[in-house]
């Protein structure tokens, strides 16, 4: 009984190529309230799209093992290009539970198309790979899926831009071929893009479900430690999070506080693999 408490007390690890995965973290403190969360953002060599899938696997171990040494008892792959080029890697390497956010947008997307036409919007780097697309053909081949890499997102969301006009202009551009495609769904494949959630909307409009893979993984996350017997119980005391980055820790500090507020009050610095 005191091992299987003692592996319910420790941490949560989460990691991202940077920033972005912090939605992840918001949705995770949601539905996981009681649970302590490490998080690392590899802010030294963001991005991963334009990266190898070698390189993005190298370094996605790195991190993973890093996570490791903080004894974590699962860790959540928070971006979408290390999910598609590692998470089967790591799943077969760590002994904890790891879940990434494809598979959980995934299934969201399948159950919630009623035209079975859903559009996937991401980095190049996760467009190009297709792994939205190979993980809804796994679950109903009837589907059809239309891709749009949506590069200017990212900086944009970085740079505090949520309800630039510029960023309506680019949003526009980017998602017109996807609403003229008639989808019915829309996975939203990149961490940062729930932030830019009401300019999607004003472009696809009510007819068009958007799909918040940060939502899905937090919930799935949930699931997965019930099924382990890792789930916290409810404490008296906060949570405890860390936040380490690669590099930056100021920036991580400024932009982060866009994601979770007051929720971040200070960045560890932990370089890897540099």
């Amino acid at each position: 009984m005191l091992e299987r408490t003692e592996g319910v007390n420790r941490p949560i690890g989460v990691f991202d190529s940077g920033i972005g995965g912090l939605t992840v973290v918001r949705e995770l403190l949601r539905v996981l309230p009681h649970e302590d969360i490490i998080y690392f953002g590899d802010t030294a060599r963001v991005p991963y799209g334009p990266k190898s899938p070698e390189t993005v696997v190298r370094y996605s171990h790195e991190i993973t093992s890093f996570l490791m040494s903080q004894d974590v008892k699962a860790v959540v792959v928070a971006c979408n290009t290390a999910t598609a080029h590692a998470l089967a890697s790591l799943q077969k390497t760590y002994n904890v539970p790891i879940i990434g956010v494809i598979e959980p947008g995934a299934i969201a997307a399948s159950k919630l198309t009623r035209t079975k036409h859903v559009g996937v919007i991401g980095t190049n780097g996760l467009v190009n790979s297709h792994a939205y697309r190979d993980a809804l053909h796994r679950l109903d081949s009837t589907i059809v899926v239309s891709e749009q890499a949506c590069p200017l997102f990212v900086p944009f969301v970085e740079e505090g831009w949520l309800d630039h006009p510029a960023t309506h202009l680019v949003a526009a551009e980017y998602l017109s071929p996807l609403v003229d495609d008639q989808i019915d769904t829309l996975v939203l494949g990149c961490t940062h893009y729930p932030l830019l959630k009401d300019v999607i909307n004003d472009i696809t409009g009510p007819s068009i479900s958007l799909i918040d893979s940060a939502e899905e993984t937090a919930v799935q996350t949930s699931a997965l430690l019930s099924q382990h017997h890792l789930k916290r119980a409810e404490r008296t005391d906060k949570p405890r999070l860390r936040f380490i980055a690669s590099d930056s820790p100021q920036q991580f500090l400024n932009v982060g506080r866009r994601f979770l507020g007051s929720s971040i009050d200070s960045v560890e610095t932990v370089g890897l693999g540099l």
